[in-house]
């Protein structure tokens, strides 16, 4: 069932560095923040995650990646409708498209 139908707020979830990111209910800077805003929605359905591969400086998105490939390792992924991965980095973006797929998340390309 649609959420915005039933008048519930859509969960959608961002990380990225510089991007706003307008349909996002919460954004997170660094990868840090994006491990603890997933883990503040753990046992939540999440709509849409939003994640940008280079994150400022030597940061990346790859600690997030993690979270989510033990969670699924674990047997417990976490629920996510949609990953959009908007990285301006080709390879990244791959990488990261590629990884998510092998854990069976739900993931693909997109332009924010």
């Amino acid at each position: 069932m649609d959420k915005s139908a039933a008048g519930q707020t859509p969960i959608i979830l961002g990380v990225d560095d510089l991007r706003s990111l307008p349909r996002a209910t919460r954004v997170a800077r660094t990868s840090r923040e994006g491990v603890l805003l997933l883990e503040e929605h753990r046992d939540r359905e999440i709509d849409e995650l939003w994640l940008d591969h280079d994150l400022g400086g030597d940061d990346t998105i790859m600690p997030v990646v993690a979270l989510l490939e033990e969670a699924a390792f674990d047997g417990r992924p976490f629920t996510i409708g949609m990953i959009f991965v908007h990285s301006a980095n080709p390879s990244g973006a791959e990488t990261l498209l590629r990884v998510l797929r092998r854990w069976d998340y739900r993931v693909r390309r997109a332009i924010a």
